[in-house]
């Protein structure tokens, strides 16, 4: 709910003061997420993946990510319907990319701020459906990427910031 009084406020913001708010007004890049105290300006990419090949298989990506100093917001959505198995491209049944800005960066980031970030681990297990969650940030000496919500209350307020923003933009 934090994220959606932020969005609000913003707007707000935006409508009342005469040509709109100042850039730290909108995003608070200066923010640290995690129990490795990651400065929201070191993540380059935050991947949300969840999949089912039981009956009624489903696949969803989301992504966060900077890309030629721009932040950036994927999302994928793949269903199959009455049927099993590892849903491909043509499953799809909604796929977009948008330019989030400074303000939709720092509001997804927000929603991260409180997990935690552990190691990868090499394993043959087999693995469940997910969500399986991963963060890209300077200094994560290519290990130091699996994350972790600090709640399932959080995972899933993440999990709906993301759905009503494909939503909004698809």
């Amino acid at each position: 709910m934090k994220g959606y009084l932020k969005a609000f406020l913003v707007g707000l913001c935006a409508a009342v003061i005469p040509g709109g708010c100042t850039k730290k007004e909108n995003a608070d890049l200066s923010a640290r997420i995690t129990n490795r105290n990651i400065p929201i300006t070191d993540v380059r990419d935050f991947y949300y993946t969840y999949e089912n090949i039981n009956y009624n298989a489903f696949y969803q990506r989301y992504r966060f990510y900077t890309e030629d100093g721009k932040y950036m917001f994927f999302h994928e959505t793949r269903e199959r319907p009455n049927d099993y198995g590892w849903t491909t491209e043509e499953d799809r049944t909604a796929v977009g990319t948008i330019e989030i800005g400074e303000a939709g960066w720092a509001e997804a980031m927000e929603l991260l701020k409180d997990g935690t970030v552990s190691r990868r681990k090499d394993s043959a297990e087999s693995g469940d459906s997910g969500p399986w969650l991963y963060i890209y940030w300077k200094g994560d000496r290519d290990k130091d990427q699996v994350f972790d919500f600090a709640s399932y209350g959080d995972l899933k307020t993440f999990e709906e910031y993301c759905r009503k923003l494909a939503e909004k933009k698809h």
